[in-house]
C-alpha cells in the first residue's frame, strides 16, 4: 500500500510539475449544444475531471454550438486540428463519405436505451469508430441525448396527420427519407435557427429529444407534442488523432479517464433529464401532450420501416443486419 501510495504520489508531483515548467495543453471542446443540456453537462464534467485529473497541464474549454464554426465547418475545423475535440450528431459523418453511423437515425431501430447500449458499449460501435480514423479522426465516447418526440402545431395523432408538413430535421439522408415516408416536407435547418424557424411558420414543426424540446423553448411555439419515441438522438465525442495521439502518454491516461467518468454521467442523467422536461412541458400548458396507443403506434412503426429498406444501399448491409443481430430487432414482425 505504502509504494502504491508512493508512485500515485509521484504521479501526482510529475503533472505538477509538467503544468508548472510549461503551458497548458489546450483542448477546445465544440458542439456541445449549451451548457444545459445533457451533452453540455456531460462536457463540462469532462473539462473538471480533465484539468483535476492532470493537475492543470490541461485546459478544456467548451463551446456550444455554432459559437467557433458553423455546423458544415466544425467537422473540416476538428480535421485541420483548429479544434481538438467535438460533439456532432451520429448523423455528420455522412459528409465525409463514412455514411454507417447513419444506422443511428434509422426510425424505431431501437425499442429501449438497453437496445441502444448493446450497439454503442459492443463491438459495432467499437468497430465504427475505427472507420473514422482514415480521416483523422478518433473516435473517444458516444453521449445519449435520448429518443425523440415530435411537435407541431397541428395534433399527430395518426400518419395521415403528417402530410405536407414542413419539418425540420438535421442533415440526414435518413432523416430526410424519414419524413418522405410521412409525406412530410423535410426542411435541413442549424440547430441555432429552429425557434426562430417554428416561432415566424417558416416550419410547422420538428423532432427533439424532450431535453432539446425544453431547454431551446421549442415548446413555447409548438401546440402539440407526439411522444413517439421514434428515434435516437446521439453523439459521437471525437478529437483529431495527430492531436491525441500526440499526447504525452500519461497525460492521454487521464483524459481517457476523465472521458469515461464524463460519458457515464452523461449517459446516467440523459433519461432522468428528458422526463422531467417532459413534465416541465406538461406543466407549462403551452404545448398539449399526446402519448400514442399501441395501435397508433404500431401504425407508425410499420410506416417507417421501408426507409431502413430504402437506406440499406445508403448505410450498408452489413451494419444494419449487425445492429438487427445485438438488438435482437425482428425486420419480419414490422
Amino acid at each position: 500500500m505504502k509504494i502504491r501510495a508512493l508512485i500515485v504520489g509521484l504521479a501526482a508531483l510529475g503533472f505538477a510539475a509538467a503544468a508548472a515548467a510549461a503551458e497548458p495543453i489546450v483542448i477546445k471542446f465544440s458542439h456541445v449544444v449549451a451548457t444545459d443540456t445533457p451533452k453540455g453537462k456531460g462536457a463540462e464534467k469532462f473539462k473538471e475531471l480533465a484539468e483535476k485529473y492532470t493537475n492543470g497541464a490541461v485546459k478544456v474549454e467548451v463551446y456550444a454550438n455554432s459559437t467557433l464554426y458553423k455546423d458544415k465547418e466544425e467537422m473540416e475545423a476538428l480535421q485541420l486540428g483548429a479544434v481538438q475535440m467535438v460533439a456532432p450528431s451520429l448523423a455528420k459523418f455522412g459528409p465525409l463519405g463514412v455514411r454507417t453511423f447513419e444506422v443511428f437515425d434509422l426510425p424505431y431501430i431501437f425499442d429501449n436505451a438497453d437496445d441502444l447500449h448493446k450497439v454503442t458499449t459492443g463491438p459495432v460501435g467499437k468497430k465504427l469508430f475505427a472507420s473514422l480514423e482514415p480521416k483523422g479522426i478518433k473516435g473517444l465516447a458516444y453521449w445519449d441525448n435520448g429518443f425523440k418526440v415530435f411537435s407541431a402545431n397541428t395534433p399527430l395523432h395518426k400518419v395521415e396527420d403528417f402530410k405536407g408538413l414542413k419539418m425540420r430535421i438535421q442533415s440526414s439522408k435518413v432523416l430526410d427519407e424519414q419524413m418522405r415516408a410521412l409525406k412530410s416536407l423535410p426542411q435541413v435547418m442549424a440547430f441555432s435557427e429552429v425557434y426562430q424557424a417554428l416561432q415566424t411558420g417558416v416550419v410547422d414543426g420538428t423532432e427533439n429529444p424532450p431535453s432539446n424540446l425544453y431547454t431551446q423553448k421549442m415548446y413555447e411555439v409548438q401546440k402539440h407534442v407526439t411522444i413517439s419515441n421514434h428515434g435516437y438522438l446521439g453523439y459521437a465525442v471525437i478529437t483529431n488523432k495527430k492531436f491525441w495521439d500526440g499526447l504525452p502518454g500519461n497525460v492521454r491516461d487521464q483524459l481517457e479517464k476523465a472521458m469515461d467518468e464524463a460519458t457515464e454521467y452523461a449517459n446516467s442523467i440523459a433519461k432522468d433529464e428528458n422526463v422531467s422536461a417532459m413534465a416541465a412541458v406538461k406543466a407549462s400548458g403551452k404545448s398539449e401532450v399526446y402519448t400514442p396507443t399501441a395501435e397508433e403506434r404500431s401504425a407508425l412503426k410499420k410506416a417507417l420501416y421501408p426507409v431502413h429498406k430504402e437506406m440499406t444501399s445508403r448505410i450498408g448491409k452489413e451494419t444494419i443486419e449487425a445492429v438487427y443481430k445485438a438488438t435482437g430487432f425482428d425486420p419480419s414482425k414490422m
